[in-house]
Order: C-alpha cells, then structure tokens, then sequence
C-alpha cells in the first residue's frame, strides 16, 4: 500500500546535513517527495511510497545522521499525489 506523509524534525537538524542524509535514504526505499530547511530551525518534508518503505524513513528520521540530535518528530498523513501531480523524486529544496 503507498502512503504519503508529511513530517517535522526538531532538535540539532541542521548544519549537520540532514536534509542530504533524508534525501539518500529516501532515495535507497525508492521513495519520493521532498524535505528542506524551516526558518525556525526545524527540517520539514513530504515522502511517499511503500509503506513499508515509509517506516524505514521514519526510524531514520528520528535518529538522523552522525552530528544530529533529534528531539522531537511530528508526522501526519498526507493524501497521496497521483502522477501528473506527484513528484520525480526525493528532492532537497532550498
């Protein structure tokens, strides 16, 4: 079943390259969708895919790469994007 979800990461997410590990995980579940950096200092973004693949990206997420500390992570379910409307890939965006 596919599943799209839209998730906030808190905590020391950025400037220790976050948004690229997102994105490369993504990329290896063959999961689509986006994630970038908040004003506030939070990283946020949408995925879609398997949910099995889903569930990977989250247990990812919440742990981060190497430098990152995690401490809190919001996720809520999305209506899935069809094609025409849904994204090629796992895209950071600026």
């Amino acid at each position: 079943m596919v599943k799209r979800i839209g998730f906030t990461v808190s905590g020391r997410v950025q400037g220790v390259s976050f948004r690229y590990f997102t994105q490369k995980k993504a990329k290896s579940y063959g999961i689509i969708g986006w994630v970038r950096n908040r004003d506030d200092g939070k990283v946020e973004g949408e995925a879609q895919g398997p949910s099995s693949e889903i569930e990977k990206l989250v247990g990812d997420l919440k742990k981060g790469p190497q430098h990152a500390h995690v401490t809190d992570y919001e996720e809520r379910n999305l209506d899935i994007k069809n094609d025409g409307e849904k994204e090629k890939n796992f895209d950071v965006v600026k």
